[in-house]
């Protein structure tokens, strides 16, 4: 997919790489590290992961999430980004119990929120799932639309972010602070109307001006200090497009030996398997199986059949969660449910590596594999139509984060009311997208293989 290179982008390596030896020389098991870093004055995220024995730190760098290799200096804390032209550092913090509870970084402390090493709360040690996010909003003003979305400089990566909260246009810069942005004129011309905005500092403040034809999408704003230009992602409306990932080889070809390859073996002892059809839970929930059609980031049927499973437990806590948003006027879109294990090898095989945080790593398997995970989406039970999200399902981008600051008051609000009901009934929503929703349980359960037409499920 040619917009990949948008999200995930290398850094030049001008200085020579540290010895192999480093990164062999482990002192703490990488699995200890790994986990959300949030900057508390900025927001800003860091994700750490073990990638191919790896420990990689990837964060948003203007229009970019980079990704950096660490190698570990022996005996030590601290560890050395491999790609840095001027030997930076990362340095873990630890409490006098020895836990890793933050890391220093470019001048900043980012103080550890999640671990991948750490198991999930049960479902009696939740003391504080999602919040819930209050009334609903107004919908966007008039004058606004159009005007939302993430703007990228033309030179460099500097990310200008225009959203909307509380009936005002807002411009977040790349360090995460959020300006106020107020009209300080606007010009007619015969197809479009010119507007010049400004944020109210005296010192350091910005000025934006750009044109608009009618209620179109702006493509391009001009500041102080330079162009900054839509990115393809942010499109207003959004694009099925703009997610297609152009399989590294032949699908045929993926999909058969996929079908030919083994599961990781576990250890158990696991619950047996008893995965329940969504389709009969309740008539608020609805199916959209995108994979069962061309309609996803393939741009390819993977799915043999349009269904959708969960192991009962979580079918039950999802039908808790449909009761909650029911009385505010919505049902559940479910995209996707239990997922075969040679699916999720599939959806690896194919993606670039650009695109990989996206996907689940077929040797760990994925929770989907395990009936604990679905992805769904909210639709308004008096319309019937899909609501308005921060961005589509399966986007790869920026904007498919839970914690994604932009967009307009109302997509957050829905995607917010979204993970306060998954939340509460002891689902966890997927650091990486806000329609993934991982149960409590999952590790209870194993990886399974088997095709949907040869389920046998249980009736709900």
């Amino acid at each position: 997919m040619g917009t990949l290179a948008l999200f995930l982008t290398g850094v030049s390596v001008l200085s020579p790489a540290l010895p192999a030896q480093v990164a062999r020389n482990v002192v703490t098991p990488f699995h200890d590290l790994a986990g959300i870093y949030k900057d508390q004055k900025s927001g800003k995220t860091l994700r750490l992961q073990v990638e191919d024995g790896r420990l990689t730190c990837r964060y948003a760098d203007g229009s970019a999430l980079v990704a950096l290799h660490l190698l570990q200096v022996p005996t030590t804390d601290e560890f050395d980004i491999e790609e840095s032209s001027a030997r930076q550092k990362i340095t873990f913090q630890r409490n006098l119990k020895g836990k890793v509870t933050a890391l220093s970084f470019g001048g900043a402390t980012y103080v550890r929120e999640t671990a991948e090493s750490e198991a999930p709360p049960s479902s009696d040690q939740i003391s504080s799932p999602a919040p819930f996010p209050g009334p609903p909003p107004v919908r966007l003003r008039a004058e606004f639309v159009g005007k939302t979305g993430d703007f990228g400089a033309q030179q460099g990566k500097d990310l200008l972010v225009i959203l909307e909260r509380a009936g005002k246009l807002y411009l977040r810069d790349s360090s995460g602070n959020n300006h106020v942005l107020s009209e300080l004129a606007f010009v007619r011309k015969t197809d479009a109307i010119a507007y010049t905005y400004a944020t109210s500092e005296e010192d350091g403040g910005w000025v934006v001006a750009f044109e608009q034809r009618g209620n179109a999408p702006v493509w391009q704003i001009a500041t102080q200090i330079g162009l900054y230009n839509r990115l393809p992602y942010s499109v207003p409306t959004g694009s099925s497009s703009i997610n297609l990932v152009k399989p590294v080889r032949g699908l045929k070809e993926i999909r058969a030996a996929a079908m030919a390859a083994t599961p990781p073996d576990e250890k158990g002892p696991f619950r047996k398997s008893d995965l329940v059809e969504l389709r009969d839970l309740d008539p608020a929930v609805r199916l959209d199986i995108r994979y069962a059609t061309p309609n996803n980031f393939l741009g390819a049927v993977v799915y043999t059949q349009a269904r959708a499973f969960l192991q009962r437990p979580a079918a039950a806590a999802l039908l808790r969660a449909v009761h909650r948003l029911q009385p505010l006027g919505f049902g559940v879109l479910i995209h996707d449910g239990y997922r075969p294990w040679y699916v999720t090898k599939i959806f690896w095989d194919a993606t670039p590596e650009s695109g990989k945080i996206f996907v689940a790593d077929p040797a760990q398997g994925s929770r989907h594999n395990r009936g604990c995970a679905v992805d769904l989406d909210l639709y308004d039970l008096k319309t019937n139509e899909p609501v308005d999200m921060t961005s589509l399902y399966d986007e790869m981008s920026p904007r498919a984060f839970p914690d994604y600051p932009g967009g307009t008051s109302l997509q957050r609000w829905r995607r917010d009311l979204l993970r306060w009901a998954m939340e509460a009934e002891g689902f966890t929503v997927y650091e990486s997208e806000w329609w993934h929703f991982d149960y409590e349980d999952w590790r209870k359960y194993a990886i399974e293989n088997v095709p949907f037409e040869k389920l046998d499920a249980g009736k709900h």
